[in-house]
């Protein structure tokens, strides 16, 4: 495994809930996050999946700290991000960019593509001589499969797919390690997305590039993924290598997930039973005591009612279920 660019150690952010108009009090709090760990590799593709609402773009914009940790750290290429102040953070945000899921809305209407894509040189490098900049902004047109020509243009006049490329030249101008994808391809066509995940993949290839990629689309997970986590509730309940999770899922959420992708063949998907899932996602400002889970698994015991499970080592992961965690003790006994 390569050298870790990115590593997550137990990250919370919680959000406070206040009530009252001339005299408000804290009354509580959303755990959007609530003790996530991870690490991501150079050159790896990361990926975080689950249902919406249950923390994954959050942590990525605690990532960027563009949101304040409750608590928790995140360390990139060695120094710890939430130790720094905002001005510290400055040469950092070089090395780390979003794409966002929006096309339509994370690109200004009133700026031509030429401004867009070349902000963050005019912010960054303001050094740069007008002709290296054009010829930097024609370039990364160029490498994400746009003609330079269009850099006169304006978003309207680009379709759904041509602005998240617009978008991805942006995050890549200022040569980047790391590329936060949340949600970037979900607001395109299936013929778009797989051109722009095909274009991720090259790039990454060429550049070196790492990614965190945010989606609850696990087809796309699974063609561009080297490891996968799998949220639930402000928490990773299932962290495997792509092939491991696909080919074996353990947690039941994850199985959960997985039943519900559907099937291409008609015949085969009319056959296979129904996912079995109990009641709603609770709450995120009072979530179950706990595994956060056991209120809509069908192996549910009175463990999983009151005690956290801890997370249970697999190949490059983990999974966090008392079903596990008891089935390695009872293996370790044995083999004592």
């Amino acid at each position: 495994m390569s050298e870790v660019l990115l590593a997550v150690e137990g990250l919370k952010v919680h959000f406070p809930v206040v009530e009252g108009v001339l005299i408000s009090k804290t009354v509580g709090s959303v755990k959007a996050v609530d003790g996530v760990s991870f690490q991501i590799h150079k050159g790896e593709t990361f990926s975080l999946v689950g249902e919406s609402g249950c923390g994954k773009s959050t942590t990525a914009l605690a990532v960027l700290r563009m949101l304040d940790p409750t608590a928790g750290k995140v360390t990139f290429d060695g120094t710890d991000l939430t130790a720094l102040s905002r001005q510290s953070m400055r040469p950092y945000r070089q090395e780390m960019q979003m794409v966002y899921q929006d096309p339509f809305g994370s690109l200004n209407p009133r700026m031509k593509v030429q401004s867009i894509v070349g902000e963050p040189l005019k912010v960054h490098r303001p050094q740069m001589s007008n002709s290296d900049y054009k010829k930097r902004v024609a370039d990364l047109l160029d490498l994400v499969g746009l003609l330079p020509a269009m850099a006169e243009r304006y978003p309207h006049e680009f379709s759904g797919g041509q602005r998240q490329r617009i978008a991805i030249a942006r995050a890549l101008a200022l040569e980047p390690q790391l590329i936060i994808c949340d949600e970037a391809v979900s607001a395109l066509d299936v013929s778009i997305q797989a051109q722009v995940i095909n274009l991720l993949m090259h790039l990454q290839r060429e550049l070196g590039l790492s990614y965190l990629f945010i989606s609850h689309d696990l087809s796309v997970v699974r063609h561009i993924s080297d490891r996968v986590g799998v949220m639930y509730l402000g928490q990773i309940v299932e962290l495997k290598k792509r092939d491991d999770l696909f080919s074996n899922p353990e947690h039941p959420y994850t199985k959960t997930l997985l039943d519900a992708v559907p099937i291409a063949n008609p015949k085969l998907e009319a056959e296979r039973a129904e996912p079995r899932i109990i009641g709603e996602v609770p709450s995120v400002r009072n979530p179950p005591p706990g595994c956060r889970f056991n209120t809509r698994c069908e192996h549910a015991t009175d463990r999983c009612r009151t005690e956290a499970p801890a997370a249970t080592s697999r190949t490059a992961g983990f999974v966090a279920c008392h079903l596990f965690a008891d089935a390695a003790t009872d293996a370790s006994s044995s083999a004592a």
